[in-house]
């Protein structure tokens, strides 16, 4: 019996040597979770964040950055865990110049581009001929235009995918004018357009009314750019990343998103409180 003992501790000392049993998952409770965010109002969001996953064990320290492309390289090369920051076509452009084998976990919030205006007070009231400005590099202009589409001021060609340009409109049936400006620039010429489409971030620099000025905004269920938190692919089913999502997907997080980002930033999960 004696024998048989010694043989079965042997035999388990050496299966968890080789990995083959796990004594518990990797990032269990009592760990840190290191998590890579970009810096300004996202802090504050962490916070509540770092504040429930505490609840459950698990502390959250955040790493800042203030360039985008470095998130994703820190994860990659294991000096995060996860990170925060970007939304689907952004992750998929940059696995297809980069390689990354990251993936989303958890919807965090959207940040809605919209259709602003201090001449109109609906997009219905838009005038023929009425110049309206829109970004101007291929990701937002896409977005532009796909929102005058699904607000009926346009329609574009069949298929045209998540980056079409005013060469894509098919149908104009107010003559609407498309003016092209850089992103920082169009919220600022809000005043010599009939209506502007700007990024929200861009908006509240431009010190336009958030949502006092809005006539339109892309709507948040099925919106392919809400924000996620992503990390390594190996890492998608260990059981921190559940407590991790579920730490942010909490009401107490919902409400601060709503309060520094003053309502222009909106909670992205479902059910998730929109006010």
């Amino acid at each position: 019996m004696r024998t048989t003992k010694t043989l079965k501790a042997a035999l388990l000392s050496l299966l968890l040597t080789c990995g083959i049993v796990s004594a518990q998952p990797a990032l269990a409770a009592g760990q840190t979770v290191r998590v890579g965010i970009m810096s300004g109002e996202d802090e504050d969001v962490w916070r509540a964040v770092a504040t429930n996953a505490a609840k459950h064990g698990i502390t959250v320290k955040v790493t800042t950055f203030s360039d985008y492309t470095q998130p994703n390289e820190a994860l990659a090369q294991h000096d995060l865990d996860a990170n925060s920051f970007q939304h689907k076509p952004y992750l998929d452009a940059q696995i297809a110049a980069r390689h990354y084998d990251i993936v989303p976990v958890g919807f965090t919030y959207v940040q809605p581009i919209g259709l602003y205006s201090r001449k109109v007070k609906s997009v219905a009231a838009l005038p023929q001929n009425a110049t309206i400005g829109v970004p101007n590099d291929p990701s937002n202009e896409g977005r532009a235009l796909l929102l005058l589409q699904a607000n009926g001021l346009i329609k574009l060609r069949p298929d045209v995918g998540l980056l079409p340009t005013a060469r894509d409109i098919a149908d104009n049936p107010k003559h609407i004018q498309i003016k092209e400006l850089d992103a920082g620039i169009v919220g600022r010429a809000i005043g010599d357009l009939d209506a502007a489409v700007v990024n929200t971030d861009w908006a509240i620099k431009a010190g336009i009314q958030i949502p006092q000025e809005r006539i339109a905004q892309e709507k948040v269920p099925g919106n392919p750019y809400r924000n996620f938190i992503a990390v390594n692919t190996k890492d998608a089913k260990a059981a921190w990343v559940k407590t991790l999502v579920d730490s942010y997907q909490q009401a107490n997080v919902a409400s601060t998103i709503l309060t520094v980002y003053h309502g222009a930033t909106l909670p992205a999960w479902e059910g998730a409180p929109q006010h």
